[in-house]
């Protein structure tokens, strides 16, 4: 077990990170988790992209590397005639090996657009009569892998979108039962060069967590019990699955087994949002205690065993943060939102 120390880092020799200038927005970020999306630049373009929810609408930002918004762009969920706007639940960009789309899901309907936010290519429209007992109807997660875009619904169901190299030819392919509960969350990461081909893990309201193998009949690898505390989020890095939940811990397990390898006591209010630097093996939390931090995972070779090292800790006083993501594949710069706050805050290693 691992305990967060919220000074900070203990290595003093630990990097420490500065408070660059923040982007504003439109309107404030909903309470919601994982309520920020970040899409890295593009080679030849000095652009990062940022999406933050708001009620029944997404803010989109293109932003220059000293914080000046360029373009801004607002998406509604689908309409239906005559009924108020739903709620959006997550806008999320999907990298595919050929192409960039920009997913938003809603208690209407999946829809996704190309990466820009200018024309919308799919829709695909969820049904109130396939609930039962009233259960509130949505989707929420999304993720790529391979020529595939993976979406989570309210039924615990995961659906599964074959995307061709261009067009609006997306079709449904696939849905994947392994839930119970309203699916949460979905992470990815390509599997070449792995022992483990797992390669898509998700997440449920109950805590419970389902391993994957993508491909023309996706299959289901491991699946690793919830404990009753819903799991907001994941990530999958060297098929090492990083799981942050409502009681603030962070699990650490092998996506092969489902063994247990760390639990960081990593906040004291349920976990809102993690992220992974591939390229540094770092992992980004954040809470509603106020608190990021960041964190490096390590393989130990004799053992084969997760390694955990706290590197640094930032408190956003009196914020309910809401999403957390990193701006680089390094780790030496992330963005945080927060409940009502109009504002993304941005962080850069010094």
């Amino acid at each position: 077990m691992v305990a967060a120390d919220s000074e900070g880092p203990k290595d003093p020799r630990a990097r420490m990170f500065r408070r660059e200038r923040s982007i504003p927005l439109r309107g404030s970020a909903a309470a919601l988790c994982n309520n920020l999306s970040v899409l890295l630049q593009q080679p030849g373009r000095n652009l990062t992209h940022f999406g933050v929810v708001h009620g029944p609408s997404a803010q989109l930002l293109s932003v220059v590397s000293d914080g000046v918004p360029l373009a801004q762009r607002q998406l509604h969920a689908k309409e239906r005639a005559g009924v108020s706007p739903p709620l959006i639940t997550q806008v999320r960009w999907c990298v595919l090996p050929f192409r960039v789309l920009l997913v938003l899901t809603s208690h209407r309907g999946i829809q996704m657009y190309e990466s820009d936010g200018s024309v919308m290519v799919f829709w695909h429209a969820l049904h109130p009569e396939d609930s039962t007992s009233g259960q509130a109807v949505f989707a929420r997660g999304a993720a790529a892998t391979s020529h595939f875009i993976c979406v989570g619904t309210w039924s615990g169901r995961v659906l599964v979108f074959d995307i061709p190299a261009k067009g609006p030819n997306i079709v449904l392919s696939e849905e994947l039962d392994g839930h119970q509960t309203p699916v949460t969350d979905i992470a990815t990461e390509p599997a070449e060069g792995q022992d483990c081909m797992a390669d898509m893990v998700t997440a449920d309201d109950s805590g419970s967590l389902c391993v994957w193998r993508s491909g023309p009949e996706f299959q289901l690898l491991t699946r690793i019990p919830g404990f009753g505390v819903p799991c907001a989020s994941v990530q999958l890095w060297q098929g090492t699955i990083a799981a942050g939940y409502g009681n603030g811990q962070v699990r650490l397990y092998e996506s092969s087994t489902g063994m247990l390898h760390a639990q960081i006591d990593a906040h004291a209010r349920a976990i809102c949002a993690l992220d992974l630097a591939p390229e540094a093996g770092k992992l980004l939390s954040a809470a509603e205690d106020t608190f990021v931090h960041i964190w490096k995972l390590g393989r130990n070779p004799e053992s084969s065993s997760i390694e955990v090292e706290h590197c640094y800790g930032e408190c956003v006083p009196d914020t309910q943060l809401c999403g957390a993501r990193f701006c680089d594949p390094s780790g030496s710069s992330f963005a945080v939102t927060g409940y009502d706050v109009t504002e993304i805050l941005r962080f850069h290693i010094v």
